[in-house]
């Protein structure tokens, strides 16, 4: 099996930040008198910012403008930088600082492929600011996971063919978009219950890199 790059996915599988995301939907659906509970936030796993508003605002007894559902947004984002403002190296996942170091070590390139517009400060707040060959997230793509656009970006940077890229997700969407990419992908967490995923671990602590590639 040719893998020359590994991408990885950024919330969940490197850092998680599901509890911040869910506390930042949750003040805004309140505040809007939208039920939402933590099932509803599981439907947003791996969704861009806009897309996770729209599933949201279904349950509303409203009609919502473009103006109006910016705002919401915005609002839900500037909370979510705030929480974010806890994260520290410490909050890096069991088991991902050995996979890339292993990586390293087999010179094998490593990328991010995140639809977080909040990446770069995400990946500076947990000291992983210029650690990665590439980073390709929200900010640079017009179309969210399962579009495969932010891998097929993150391959692109790296300058290596999509089928020579593993993808480690955590998500169903972000599976669907490593495999529509024709990508490899590993999936771990929440997707490790997906049977597309080409590798399956409950965590990246119970992967050894060098059996897979």
């Amino acid at each position: 099996m040719s893998i020359r790059a590994v991408i990885f996915d950024l919330d969940g599988v490197i850092v998680s930040t599901d509890e911040y995301h869910y506390q930042a939907w949750k003040k805004i659906a309140d505040e809007e008198g939208i039920y939402f509970d933590r099932e509803i936030n599981e439907n947003l796993r791996g969704v861009s910012r806009m897309e996770s508003l729209e599933i949201i605002l279904k349950r509303a007894e409203k009609q919502y403008s473009e103006a109006e559902k910016l705002n919401l947004a915005q609002i839900k984002n500037d909370f979510y930088r705030e929480l974010l403002n806890n994260l520290s190296p410490a909050d890096i996942l069991t088991g991902v600082m050995k996979v890339l170091e292993q990586l390293k070590e087999r010179n094998i390139k490593i990328a991010i492929g995140s639809s977080s517009k909040n990446t770069p400060f995400i990946l500076e707040k947990i000291g992983l600011g210029s650690y990665f060959d590439a980073v390709a997230d929200g900010n640079e793509i017009k179309n969210s996971k399962p579009d495969p656009e932010v891998f097929l970006l993150a391959a692109k940077k790296l300058n290596i063919q999509p089928e020579d890229c593993l993808v480690v997700e955590d998500a169903d969407a972000g599976v669907e978009a490593a495999l529509a990419g024709g990508m490899k992908v590993l999936g771990v967490g929440f997707a490790s219950n997906n049977e597309k995923a080409t590798f399956r671990a409950k965590d990246l602590s119970v992967v050894d890199i060098n059996e897979i590639i």
